[in-house]
């Protein structure tokens, strides 16, 4: 390797909510000579990290430009109210919007869901982050609707969640630049999907090398030990002496 090329890594972008440990600790147990690096980034720049190289592949909320790029979606998140522990909404197991539509309900500007039309009374201004929004709650000034991994995200002693069976959900998906599929790219979706480390899309085992493949083709077949069976049965009638039966040759009268 020469003074100007750097040893090559994976570059790994998530936005908030994602967990991606279990992915990058078998990406280290398969490829152990090519580091990951995660990228932190939020909902509404990670498509921008992709696009101009700064991270190989992500794990996104969807939508994402399909005419740019590639997406497995992986899963659909619950969306949920975070309310004070105290507040009315902890008495049901679930809520519905109609429900909410008294109820101030907070909608910070990095908001992930996509609204037709904005459930509840509207609060005086926007929180700048879904962080903000959280403390807003936790002083009484309202209700938050999110994805339910942000309310696990942001959660706090004195405050919980219900889910909300109407509202709008949000799905996590793995995508990458479709220009630049790369074999690291592979590696990871093939990690992501639950591929064995020799299925098709995975790092197959070395190939045996020319010289180990002729010796292994002109190894001696190893001839059976003495005393050992082979392919006949010894108790068939193929070496049994003429005239004789079983239990011993007949004699005469």
């Amino acid at each position: 390797m020469t003074g100007s090329e750097t040893p090559p890594s994976f570059r790994l972008a998530y936005v908030p909510g994602v967990t991606p440990a279990k992915w990058v600790r078998i990406w280290g147990e398969r490829l152990p000579d090519i580091p990951l690096h995660l990228v932190s980034a939020t909902a509404a720049d990670a498509p921008g990290l992709l696009a101009d190289g700064a991270a190989d592949a992500g794990f996104v909320r969807l939508p994402v430009d399909r005419s740019r790029f590639s997406a497995i979606p992986l899963y659909t998140e619950t969306t949920v109210v975070v309310v004070p522990r105290d507040h009315l909404v902890t008495a049901a197991d679930e809520v519905t919007l109609d429900e909410l539509a008294d109820e101030i309900v907070l909608h910070p500007l990095d908001e992930v869901l996509a609204w037709g039309q904005r459930p509840g009374q509207p609060a005086r201004e926007r929180p700048a982050t879904t962080a903000d929004a959280v403390e807003l709650v936790a002083a009484g000034v309202g209700l938050l609707i999110v994805p339910q991994s942000l309310a696990r995200l942001h959660h706090r002693r004195d405050l919980t969640y219900r889910p909300v069976t109407d509202a709008p959900v949000s799905q996590i998906a793995l995508s990458w630049p479709e220009e630049r599929t790369t074999d690291m790219v592979e590696d990871f979706i093939g990690i992501v999907r639950g591929r064995t480390p020799n299925s098709t899309r995975g790092r197959k085992a070395p190939e045996p090398q020319p010289g180990q493949r002729r010796a292994e083709q002109s190894a001696p077949r190893r001839k059976p030990a003495p005393g050992k069976q082979t392919g006949r049965n010894p108790r068939s009638g193929a070496g049994r002496a003429k005239g004789t039966r079983r239990g011993g040759p007949r004699r005469r009268s």
